[in-house]
């Protein structure tokens, strides 16, 4: 269900970096558990209609990641990255498609609390090239993001009860 929470993502031509945010009906608290517990995690990641098979994740400094995302015919995308920084002031990682090696971002998220039990994320991802940067975006990047954190929002709702 489309949320009224809108994700916004800003890309200036020609730069290497994009940002995104995106605000959150629930605490600080919630949003970074569920950024770090990997039983919310694999309910919330990625477009809708995949499956999220999670082989790895340490979600601490200097922890690895690796998913694979499934869809209903069968076919598999694999990410993968390391986490540098994950406390709830800062969560720092990279990032690689696994169809697109050796083109890695690094993602920086920050979770500001708001008025009302609210939260609102900020990610700033910085690309190899401006390149790499749009190629990203091309590929259904925003779609990604906006439909995994509409179901953020279910599994956040829950948890607030």
């Amino acid at each position: 269900m489309p949320s009224k929470n809108k994700v916004t993502v800003t890309a200036e031509p020609g730069k290497q970096e994009l940002f995104i945010t995106r605000e959150f009906d629930a605490p600080r608290e919630l949003v970074y558990e569920a950024h770090i517990d990997p039983k919310l995690y694999v309910q919330w990641v990625g477009p809708h209609g995949y499956e999220m098979i999670l082989e790895e994740f340490e979600p601490v400094n200097g922890g690895k990641y690796r998913y694979i995302h499934k869809d209903a015919a069968g076919n598999e995308f694999g990410f993968h990255g390391t986490f540098h920084d994950m406390s709830i002031d800062n969560m720092v990682q990279t990032f690689e498609f696994e169809g697109y090696p050796g083109h890695v971002s690094l993602d920086c998220m920050t979770l500001e609390e708001l008025p009302g039990n609210r939260t609102k994320a900020t990610i700033h991802s910085v690309f190899q090239s401006v390149s790499d940067r749009d190629g990203m975006i091309q590929n259904g990047m925003e779609t990604g993001v906006t439909e995994g954190y509409e179901r953020l929002d279910d599994i956040l709702e829950t948890l607030k009860k």
